[in-house]
């Protein structure tokens, strides 16, 4: 691997911050193309920001170094953040459906994208066995201390489903999962690879506007959104029926709520 310079990559990368704030697009996206030429893992999130500002296509998925980065930054501060100042519910939402529609028990339960816990810690009442997956090392270890989970891995979601090779669960849940991918279909194809027929798939988007006309974009705070025909439409062809999608809340953001939807699917058998 070739030597970052961190120098140089900090001040390429608080120059195309600066610029971006200051409205000037078309040299705050020259100076993130810095950045990736200094860091082509991109562990600063350059080729996202980019898409946000409308300069290029939205790729397939957030950088997995990005990701990894972000989330072990604020691990100690990530439920604060995200409970407290976000007013993120996503988690009890979840188990309010599932008690509504009458899913449930669980033998086996997938946390994709789990984090500190806040999903398995909601549902650990419903679920005999839970195995947790998060990319952020620092996220894990404080979801191990809480004692939550029979088996936690750090592993990015899309290569574990694609690798795993233990027994399929008949719960996988991914909330706050879909903000950080754009193309569904690993996720999918994974998900259903990796469930027993009939097995229940619980997700979290955030909306892209049908009158948009695209099927995911990278949104204003490099966060994909996703079209809600997308959804309908890979889970179908990846073997899902749909159960229930609902109009949420997912988080505010700037004090303005962020539209979303939680997906209900059943693996076909």
């Amino acid at each position: 691997m070739k030597k970052i310079d961190e120098e140089a990559l900090a001040e390429a990368y608080n120059r195309a911050l600066a610029l971006e704030k200051a409205g000037d697009v078309e040299a705050a996206v020259a100076a993130y193309q810095e950045v990736l030429a200094i860091d082509p893992e991109d562990h600063g999130g350059a080729a996202v920001r980019i898409a946000a500002l409308g300069r290029s296509e939205a790729p397939p998925k957030a950088p997995d170094a990005y990701v990894e980065t972000l989330f072990d930054q604020h691990a100690e501060s990530f439920e604060d953040i995200l409970v407290e100042q976000l007013g993120y519910a996503v988690p009890v939402l979840v188990r309010q459906r599932l008690q509504e529609l009458n899913l449930g028990r669980f033998k086996r339960m997938l946390d994709l994208g789990c984090g500190t816990g806040l999903t398995g810690g909601t549902l650990r009442d419903m679920v005999d066995d839970i195995t947790g997956i998060d990319i952020s090392e620092n996220m894990v270890d404080i979801a191990h201390e809480k004692d939550l989970y029979e088996t936690l891995y750090v592993a990015e979601v899309e290569d574990f489903l694609e690798d795993n090779d233990d027994e399929p669960f008949d719960l996988i849940t991914a909330t706050d999962v879909l903000p950080y991918l754009g193309a569904l279909e690993p996720l999918f194809f994974g998900a259903a690879e990796n469930m027993v027929p009939g097995g229940i798939f619980i997700f979290s988007s955030e909306t892209l506007p049908a009158s948009d006309g695209r099927s995911y974009i990278v949104g204003p705070h490099q966060r994909f959104l996703h079209s809600e025909a997308y959804i309908r439409t890979r889970l179908a062809e990846t073997g899902f029926d749909l159960v229930e999608i609902t109009e949420i809340n997912v988080r505010m953001q700037d004090g303005q709520p962020s539209p979303g939807h939680l997906v209900i699917a059943r693996l076909r058998g």
